[in-house]
């Protein structure tokens, strides 16, 4: 996993390199100028004055089709561990799921920017175990009939600050944290409500961050989106890390409107200690994005030289 975040730090200042060369490296135009694709002509628009970049708001909303990983062990706080249970294997949930994830931008200045983001999701599945399976203070007999829930929310803020700011490109550094809601639970089906029991977990997971984000005006319609975080805490009763990346390209519908294409992926691991239980959790998840993004406000004031 770091070396996969390491290679993606390192992509980013490549990425941005090479578009600064691009950028400081006249280039004798010798084809003749398309007059109705103006995309293919990098002197016929200003990137410091497209509506959709360098605004001070943006919107995004969307839909996420992540593939997703689950591991959870919960035991009792008397030393009694339960068993490391794989949701997708031990349980049947899907791997393949469908999400809502939204956003918000607000640049503050020509450097500084604030962001904030959320992403839900909810998952069940009934499944008849073929292992024992201990979770809390119940056993889960083998060739029992057992649903399971599991529900996360994750709330994100970022400050972000661009050490390179061109009308072109922007690259950056960003602080922020990652909090996640999280249940999950195991329910026994039984014949009678008196054969039932239920057992669940639920924690709060502040996770700070700290990466690196570039933004590059690729044509006058399009851009690229990219930026990787990794960090790990301890904060009382929660030991947590995470690392996560995305990647994504924009095209400008029309005006202020644009349509994203992205990768994300997020990967966190959490221990917990609650009053009664503890808990370790690991949840990771990549896949696609398709989103829309609103763009509005006054340009921020770019400098070239």
């Amino acid at each position: 996993m770091k070396k996969l975040f390491y290679f993606l730090i390192v992509s980013l200042f490549c990425i941005t390199i090479q578009a600064q060369t691009t950028a400081e490296i006249p280039v004798q135009n010798t084809l003749p100028t398309l007059e109705n694709d103006s995309d293919l002509s990098p002197q016929n628009y200003d990137a410091g004055d497209l509506p959709w970049h360098g605004r001070r708001f943006k919107f995004t909303a969307g839909v996420f089709f992540p593939s997703n990983n689950t591991q959870v062990e919960v035991g009792s706080n008397n030393g009694d561990f339960g068993n490391m249970i794989d949701f997708e294997k031990d349980l049947g949930f899907n791997k393949q799921t469908t999400s809502f994830t939204g956003a918000f931008e607000w640049r503050i200045s020509r450097r500084s920017r604030f962001g904030a983001e959320y992403f839900y999701l909810k998952r069940t599945a009934t499944k008849t175990l073929q292992k024992d399976i201990e979770f809390g203070d119940h056993t889960y007999p083998v060739n029992a009939s057992v649903s399971a829930f599991l529900d996360n929310q994750i709330y994100r803020v970022t400050y972000g600050y661009a050490f390179i700011s061109k009308p072109s490109y922007e690259i950056g550094a960003l602080i922020g944290a990652h909090i996640m809601f999280a249940d999950v639970g195991l329910k026994l089906e039984g014949v009678t409500a008196q054969a039932e029991y239920r057992d669940n977990f639920d924690f709060t997971a502040p996770l700070p961050d700290l990466g690196l984000w570039t933004e590059i005006v690729l044509a006058k319609n399009w851009g690229l989106y990219a930026n990787a975080n990794y960090f790990a805490l301890k904060i009382n009763d929660i030991d947590g890390r995470l690392w996560s990346y995305n990647l994504s390209i924009l095209y400008n519908v029309y005006k202020n409107l644009s349509l994203t294409a992205g990768y994300t992926g997020l990967h966190i691991r959490v221990d917990a200690e609650k009053e009664k239980l503890n808990g370790f959790f690991k949840w990771g998840y990549n896949g696609p994005t398709l989103t829309a993004t609103y763009a509005f406000g006054n340009h921020v004031k770019f400098y070239k030289h």
